[in-house]
């Protein structure tokens, strides 16, 4: 897949943390109830920690009680990238930045009570947050 932002990743390993590189660019998962963007609450849009991209409005966001903040839809379907994923023995389906391909998630079809049913379980240190 090509994307609008590409980097080598010695340039994402310049400009990321090291745990924010394990996770954006390793798909890595941080532990549950640790990020800090879990409790967030004030009104505003969700953006690619890696390239700045807006993913998710405050408005979709909901308590799941998953221990990562979830989303129930992303700004607009062409902002995410959704890729079957059948490490750890199960099929999940990643969730990617479509903009630079950077490792956000995964998305689960049990957010039950939520307008799409879709529970976009995403890593805090994926996310970077913008207060309207």
């Amino acid at each position: 897949m090509t994307y609008k932002v590409e980097k080598t990743e010695d340039e994402w390993r310049a400009e990321l943390g090291p745990e924010q590189y394990a996770v954006l660019r390793e798909a890595g998962t941080e532990r549950a109830w640790t990020g800090e963007l879990l409790d967030e609450s004030r009104a505003g849009t969700y953006t690619c920690a890696a390239c700045n991209a807006e993913l998710f409005k405050s408005g979709t966001k909901f308590d799941s009680g998953c221990g990562w903040p979830s989303f129930y839809e992303s700004v607009n379907p062409d902002a995410v990238e959704l890729i079957v994923d059948n490490s750890l023995g199960m099929e999940r389906t990643e969730v990617r930045c479509a903009t630079c391909g950077s490792h956000l998630g995964h998305v689960f079809p049990d957010g039950f009570g939520t307008p799409t049913g879709d529970r976009y379980c995403m890593n805090s240190l994926s996310l970077d947050f913008k207060e309207n």
